[in-house]
């Protein structure tokens, strides 16, 4: 089959870190991308290579991610919202709950109001008997003003109610029957809320937008910790940009859940390589910081002028002396 090429377009803001403090002799910044970040840097194009084109591939533009998204949830949604009620008498069921991470073009009210719509309209949801009812729950009053204005562009979402995360703390309110509830660009500070929300709302599944927080952070959230765990992410991809003396390296971290199969999916540590985004590395979990900065680091050493120096004079006396 003959091989097909993507042009990935990234729009990215950087933020630079030290990129090793085990490696001092080797200056470079990792820049990791989040994912609810202000987007003014764009990506030189790359091409990605690939010789089919699935759901585990990368996206080649914020369509294709939107699309791989929407396809990647609706997939993971669809067993428990067509559950029989039956289920879960005699054992109680686990709530699904899902996380899904996207970049934002900035960080305006109207961009995640437009992700929203992006992925809610048109959602191929397949339930039998009734539409699917989603609660969107935005983590303030301008943000919901805003998602309310952009899905009023569409006539098909009366399925979709719109509330802020302030109102329900502040009243009390008792939120309306939904079959999936959705928390977008929600804040640390919410998170106490939030769980009170999820524990009314079980056994019915749960799905977090874009959060205000890293994966680095859980550790602080203390009796929190394990709820904010309990999230399986399901769809992420985060640019990273790496810079060292001589050099520099574009790339991706992505995730994508398939056919709603939640086990055995890993992350992908993808890397520029010749104009060509490249597979270097996988992992079981998300990797953190240090461990894509070794990835990164080990693979910029590698293709170093200096290591390639070094390779060449080795190789040169092997040739002469007939050694290793």
């Amino acid at each position: 089959m003959a091989s097909t090429f993507l042009k990935l377009h990234l729009q990215t803001s950087k933020t630079q870190i030290p990129f090793s403090p085990t490696h001092p002799n080797y200056h470079s910044h990792l820049s990791f991308i989040n994912p609810n970040a202000s987007y003014n840097h764009k990506f030189p194009t790359l091409t990605l290579h690939a010789s089919l084109i699935s759901p585990s591939t990368p996206p080649s533009s914020r369509e294709e991610a939107i699309l791989q998204a929407k396809t990647c949830l609706s997939t993971c949604l669809e067993k428990p919202l067509n559950n029989p009620k039956l289920v879960g008498k005699l054992k109680k069921l686990k709530q699904p709950r899902f996380q899904v991470e996207i970049p934002l073009i900035d960080d305006s009210p109207s961009s995640l109001a437009q992700l929203a719509l992006d992925i809610f309209k048109d959602m191929a949801l397949k339930r039998k008997g009734s539409l699917v009812e989603i609660l969107v729950l935005w983590p303030d009053v301008r943000l919901k003003e805003a998602g309310i204005q952009a899905f009023e562009s569409s006539s098909s979402l009366s399925h979709i109610e719109h509330i802020d995360l302030p109102s329900v703390s502040k009243n009390n309110r008792i939120l309306s029957p939904s079959d999936v509830a959705v928390f977008l660009a929600p804040e640390p500070s919410q998170l106490a809320l939030i769980k009170a929300i999820s524990d009314s709302l079980y056994p019915k599944p749960l799905v977090i937008f874009n959060p205000k927080w890293g994966s680095e952070e859980e550790n602080g959230f203390g009796d929190l910790k394990g709820f904010v765990g309990s999230f399986e992410v399901i769809y992420s991809f985060m640019g990273l940009e790496v810079r060292g003396v001589l050099s520099k390296r574009k790339g991706m971290v992505f995730k994508c859940v398939r056919d709603g199969v939640l086990s055995g999916e890993q992350w992908s540590v993808l890397v520029e390589e010749d104009g060509e985004l490249k597979v270097v590395s996988r992992f079981k979990s998300r990797p953190g910081i240090e461990e894509v900065e070794n990835v990164l680091y080990n693979l910029m050493a590698i293709n170093s002028p200096i290591t390639k120096s070094a390779k060449f004079l080795r190789d040169l006396v092997s040739n002469v002396t007939g050694k290793k």
